[in-house]
């Protein structure tokens, strides 16, 4: 087949890298759609590429020639994919499959527990306090958009702050954030190597939050804070009333980031300037993903034209 016919299997390799940069580059909510849109495409892209080589290297065997009833000769004078390779990639497309629908049916099951405890949560309106010790706050997925935090996560911060926590959560129901995170989970299980962008995917998402709890603050600073502040009195390390300089002095240096989790780069983001638009590297990530995909849809119409071949050589 046409060496097109790989370009799927390489680019998520490529995406896999960029995957991160994109993440903290791009505004959040335009690199969560892109980079989301992206991992589904490179996902079925790839899972059909794995399959058109398996059918192609199928089309060697005598058996499939006969039951679509094409010539042996004409099929191997037009070199199709290597039996070997097409065992290999027959092999990785049923794994993908199944660990696709295992996800799905586990995410499912998720959403499902989610809403029942949604149900059970005291009060009507969207915010649920919930007597607790620990600090925990989040938004239950679901149309309702609920939201838990407890009271050890209101004891930990400062009225202004809780404010911005509770912004932060309405920005996670409001934009639906959970089908993001699901459709990057899914297509990570179908393919291992989209799971940079599976986690990119997950710190955008919080960016996003971030973003829109800076915006209805009106203080960048005040957002960050409370970022740092929660998330160390939900690991349990600072006193209830850390200062300002003490929580973000936890936060690692320019250097240290790179290798840094999720939570100490969202608190730096904060505290710099909102991302600027970039369109030339919006562009170019489309431009990417795009080409996986026609290289898909050609190795597809080569495999049809090959069959039409094989099945006119046997009628002739």
């Amino acid at each position: 087949m046409h060496v097109l016919i790989y370009v799927p299997l390489l680019v998520p390799v490529l995406a896999a890298v960029c995957a991160r940069p994109l993440a903290e580059r791009l505004p959040p909510r335009t690199a969560t759609w892109l980079l989301t849109v992206s991992a589904v495409a490179l996902a079925a892209a790839s899972g059909a590429a794995l399959g058109l080589l398996a059918m192609a290297a199928a089309m060697r065997l005598p058996v499939i020639d006969s039951l679509g009833g094409m010539s042996l000769a004409a099929v191997l004078r037009l070199d199709p994919a290597p039996l070997p390779l097409g065992v290999i990639a027959g092999a990785f497309f049923l794994t993908a499959a199944l660990a696709a629908v295992r996800a799905a049916w586990l995410r499912t099951a998720a959403l499902i527990a989610v809403r029942r405890q949604a149900r059970w949560l005291s009060g009507d309106g969207q915010v649920a306090v919930v007597q607790d010790d620990s600090a925990d706050a989040y938004a239950l997925p679901g149309p309702r958009g609920r939201i838990v935090i407890t009271t050890g996560m209101l004891a930990a911060l400062s009225e202004a702050e809780c404010g911005v926590l509770l912004a932060h959560e309405r920005a996670h129901a409001a934009g639906r954030h959970y089908l993001f995170t699901a459709l990057a989970r899914l297509s990570a299980a179908a393919n291992p190597l989209l799971r940079p962008m599976a986690a990119a995917i997950s710190y955008s998402v919080e960016r996003w939050a971030d973003e829109r709890a800076a915006v209805v603050s009106g203080s960048r600073l005040l957002a960050a804070r409370t970022i740092a502040k929660a998330a160390l009195a939900a690991a349990g390390a600072p006193p209830a009333r850390m200062s300002t300089a003490g929580v973000l002095a936890a936060v690692p240096s320019r250097a240290e980031l790179r290798k840094a989790g999720s939570v100490p780069r969202r608190v730096d983001a904060l505290l710099c300037p909102p991302p600027p638009r970039r369109i030339m590297l919006l562009l170019l990530a489309i431009a990417l993903v795009a080409a996986a995909g026609l290289a898909a849809f050609h190795a597809a119409g080569d495999l049809h034209a090959m069959v039409e071949f094989a099945q006119a050589a046997a009628v002739s």
